[in-house]
């Protein structure tokens, strides 16, 4: 039986512009694997309420299960949490149980709970909220979409969260062989593993050291057998 599927939306201006290297897409992938859960796409869109209402709407239906990251602070270019809320057609205000985690938390470092602040309490109409423990401000999931923040202290601290309440498949598991040859050598041989065992996925990347051509072939399923087995045929075809 097939994993879960999931796909991750990520969300703002300073990814698109190269100002800041997203590392929430690297951490998810790793977490969802262990898990069992088979990270199909992601997507990278700016702060413009068409385009992640759009790419909501896309990857909701087309997968298991969505996450987002960015866009659900204070600030005036934090548009996610309406965008959510368009996308599936909700109303979204300032929510008691989210209020009173903020007041709580800002009480205790004596921070003024500001209109600002405040607005990180708007949650979407039938959304549950997602824990925050590192800066007490939730996430939220409506239908089959988690809402977190872009911070990735944040962010990991809400995928911890939420993952346990997932129905996970199996775990894959990655075998590397690294061959001496280019690829253009072992394209043949790689082909016919492929062919042979058509529910492994097999991957070829290229690298140069030392003048000299090569490829680690990365060879990852969910029956460790398999796996094994592929990379016994593989190792002895281009023995090291």
């Amino acid at each position: 039986m097939p994993n879960p599927t999931a796909a991750m939306l990520v969300i703002g201006d300073e990814i698109l512009s190269g100002r800041t290297r997203d590392a929430n897409m690297h951490h998810l992938a790793g977490q969802l694997t262990e898990h069992g859960i088979d990270l199909k796409e992601v997507r990278v869109v700016s702060d413009d309420q068409d385009a992640i209402v759009a790419a909501v709407r896309a990857l909701s239906g087309a997968y298991d299960t969505v996450f987002t990251s960015g866009g659900i602070g204070p600030t005036h270019d934090d548009i996610t949490a309406n965008c959510i809320a368009a996308a599936f057609d909700t109303p979204i205000d300032i929510r008691d149980d989210a209020r009173a985690i903020l007041v709580t938390h800002y009480a205790k470092s004596g921070t003024e709970l500001n209109a600002a602040r405040l607005r990180m309490a708007r949650i979407p109409d039938g959304a549950t909220l997602i824990d925050n423990p590192v800066s007490a401000a939730p996430g939220f999931t409506i239908k089959n979409v988690h809402v977190m923040a872009g911070v990735p202290s944040v962010f990991q601290a809400m995928v911890a969260s939420v993952l346990p309440t997932l129905t996970g498949g199996a775990p894959l598991i990655s075998k590397t062989l690294r061959i001496e040859r280019g690829e253009g050598d072992i394209a043949g041989p790689l082909g016919e593993l492929a062919a042979a065992h058509p529910d492994l996925s097999i991957g070829s990347y290229p690298f140069i050291q030392n003048g000299r051509f090569g490829a680690n072939v990365v060879i990852r399923g969910t029956d460790g057998a398999e796996v094994d087995a592929a990379l016994s045929t593989l190792s002895d075809h281009f023995p090291a």
